[in-house]
């Protein structure tokens, strides 16, 4: 099974990704591990990108869809894989399906995690972290015991810049003029599946298996 797994941040996806490549046994690929894994081992492509890193560049579509080829050759490739954090825009979706297909392979879904604004940007900016050991919390969900205090290591609980709500929400904007058109073009190719990404991460598992079982997708709310 090849699937890509789309959604906007704060979505369930890291969550969901968990489950899927412990159910389907199939490995996860994440162009940022890949990129700093090629960095580290010096291929060629690894090289090229680290130029661009370095000057604190994005690294071109055209490198990354390179090296996302190049993975997706290897053995353990074979039986499926679950693509994460990319493609993140219609070009590189499009030269995704071109390089698979000059291998006479493609995709077989792409899941989008449907979840609201206001809901995300409730679950990104509870989000606290210990600023000692890197425990993570949430202000409604898994608040520490006592208020601002890692309960594991009595450390300071804080919240990241980059969770604070105005940012989420210039994240989310950027999320919905990049990587949303994705769902159209996977559309388009009838492999789009919308999944409601609301509830528990158990009964959203459910609703993602369950397209993926069925070949169906289920009402949104």
């Amino acid at each position: 099974m090849r699937i890509v797994l789309l959604g906007p941040p704060g979505a369930g996806k890291g969550t969901q990704s968990k489950r899927l490549i412990a159910k389907l046994r199939i490995p996860q690929i994440s162009t940022g591990d890949m990129l700093r894994a090629a960095v580290r081992a010096g291929t060629a492509l690894g090289v090229e990108a680290k130029g661009y890193m370095d000057s604190g560049d994005l690294v071109p579509d055209e490198l990354v869809v390179r090296m996302v080829a190049e993975r997706l050759r290897q053995d353990d490739c074979r039986s499926g894989y679950l693509l994460d954090g990319f493609p993140r825009n219609v070009a590189q979706g499009r030269a995704l399906s071109d390089a698979l297909q000059s291998r006479s392979e493609k995709l077989d879904l792409a899941i989008s995690l449907q979840v609201g604004e206001a809901d995300l940007v409730e679950r990104i900016s509870g989000r606290r972290v210990c600023s000692t050991c890197g425990a993570a919390y949430h202000v409604r969900y898994a608040a520490p015991a006592v208020e601002g205090v890692c309960d594991a290591c009595s450390g300071e609980v804080v919240q990241r810049a980059d969770d604070q709500p105005d940012t989420v929400r210039s994240r989310l904007a950027v999320y919905r003029e990049s990587t949303e058109p994705l769902e159209a073009f996977y559309g388009d190719l009838g492999m789009l599946r919308l999944v409601d990404g609301t509830g528990t991460p158990g009964a959203v598992e459910q609703r993602v298996f369950g397209v993926i079982e069925m070949g169906e997708s289920p009402s949104v709310t």
